[in-house]
């Protein structure tokens, strides 16, 4: 039974509960925003040599052919699954839920690391067409391929991490001078036959990040072939323009390509260092690597702008997309070089 002269302030209690769900709700969004920032980090560039060597002395393994290229490719794998906070693009809670760069950077490096594993475990590691696919790059590829946002069973983190496991079993068995039966063909219409990937991914990023800015553009799809056809009708003339919404997701998908490309070409040039000195291509790659270089240059501004060309603001999609154009002007060079130099 309540004491009528110690009357019970509920107005006073009310208000006490209020200020202490506010005090919460601030931690709690400040929090957020910490860890936000803290998971926004771009990965470092890494030294493809050292990473190597590194992987090469944990097991006691030789610095054979191929060596370099396959660790490079693990390593890249294993920053996008352990960089801090983990792999974002299938997270369900906050503050994950609420991030799209680094989701989009995430894509863009798969999107490498899937086209690279699949060419060493059709092209690279097979002397010729009629030769057997290495097993442990034939059980690696496809689970790269799986569903980069699955965040139940299975989660695509474990599946990534199971293809890790398989290339290792292979990197291991190729650094191995008692295994023959892993190998890594460092010949340059197996190096040409990755480049054609490479110069469609950045074909493909270039016209998008363009396409930030509204323009006219030629229908080109059927051009230097007279008897082309294709399934349904495009107008001569079509006008382009990115979502307002996608710029940024664009950009930074991009980005993520960009940085895990510079280090798979890195690794070319120490692998394939041979082939691109005989065919005298090796500046041509290098310079290529230094486009991609000036990709990776730091953001000063809290969002990415999409000023109007040669307007008052700048427009970091334009920039990039000129990078990337000159890149893959780089790597169309190189191919041709391989192919007839």
């Amino acid at each position: 039974m309540t004491d009528k002269r110690y009357p019970v302030n509920k107005a006073g209690k009310k208000r006490s509960k209020l200020k202490i769900l506010k005090w919460f709700l601030l931690v709690f969004v400040l929090y957020n925003i910490i860890f936000m920032f803290y998971y926004d980090q771009k990965p470092e560039i890494f030294d493809v040599k050292k990473a190597a060597a590194k992987h090469a002395d944990l097991h006691g393994h030789q610095m054979v052919t191929g060596f370099t290229t396959t660790a490079t490719l693990l390593e890249v794998a294993d920053v996008l699954l352990n960089k801090p906070g983990g792999y974002l693009t299938n997270d369900k809670m906050v503050p994950s839920v609420f991030m799209d760069n680094m989701p989009n950077w995430e894509y863009g490096v798969l999107v490498q690391v899937r086209d690279l594993a699949r060419t060493l475990r059709n092209d690279f590691s097979r002397s010729q067409s009629q030769s057997l696919e290495d097993e442990d790059l034939k059980e690696s590829d496809p689970k790269f391929h799986f569903d980069n946002n699955s965040w139940i069973l299975p989660r695509t983190e474990g599946q990534y991490q199971e293809a890790i496991t398989d290339m290792h079993r292979y990197l291991e068995r190729l650094g191995d001078k008692n295994q023959e039966d892993a190998q890594f063909y460092a010949r340059a219409d197996n190096l040409v036959i990755w480049l054609n990937l490479v110069e469609k991914r950045l074909g493909g990023l270039s016209q998008k990040l363009s396409a930030s800015v509204a323009k006219e553009r030629l229908n080109t799809d059927l051009s230097g072939d007279s008897s082309a056809t294709q399934s349904t009708y495009r107008p001569s003339e079509l006008k382009v323009q990115t979502s307002w919404f996608q710029i940024d997701d664009n950009f930074y998908e991009a980005r993520g390509t960009t940085w895990a490309l510079l280090h798979l070409l890195k690794a070319v040039e120490v692998d394939f260092a041979g082939v691109l000195e005989k065919k005298n291509a090796m500046i041509s790659l290098r310079q290529i690597i230094r486009e991609l270089e000036a990709t990776q240059e730091s953001i000063w501004t809290p969002m990415i702008l999409n000023g109007s060309g040669f307007g008052l603001f700048a427009n970091h999609s334009l920039v990039m997309a000129n990078y990337i154009s000159r890149a893959n002007a780089g790597i169309i060079d190189l191919r041709q070089l391989l192919e007839n130099g």
